[in-house]
């Protein structure tokens, strides 16, 4: 496969290019010749691509490293923990809705000799 065709598969890959390509941003000469030079290099394309995220954008180069040195062992005993507090909130809550536990007001308009 040539240079040319395997940029075509990169694109598809990466719709995204064509919104910097509509906007007059960037031409697809100019992303091909990048391609050329650097082929899918996550340095040269961190600029082109990016998701929004609330606290602002960060490329899908970094967020595929981050997933990738996610520690999943911590993350499930994050879990684990936070499994076994609300286990023990659960214990401390009344259960069931037995009217023995429960104490009712007594009612405005009745006295105690009632």
């Amino acid at each position: 496969m040539n240079t040319k065709e395997k940029f075509k598969d990169f694109v598809k890959k990466h719709p995204e290019l064509i919104n910097h390509v509509k906007d007059g941003k960037m031409t697809w000469q100019g992303f091909y010749e990048i391609y050329d030079m650097y082929g899918e290099d996550e340095k040269a394309w961190k600029d082109f691509f990016s998701i929004a995220t609330v606290g602002g954008a960060i490329s899908s180069f970094d967020l595929m490293s981050f997933i990738k040195n996610l520690d999943l062992d911590g993350v499930q005993e994050g879990i684990n923990s936070i499994q076994r507090v609300l286990g023990l909130l659960q214990d401390m809550t009344p259960r069931g809705n037995n009217s023995s536990d429960v104490r009712k007001p007594r009612p405005l308009y009745r006295h105690f000799d009632d």
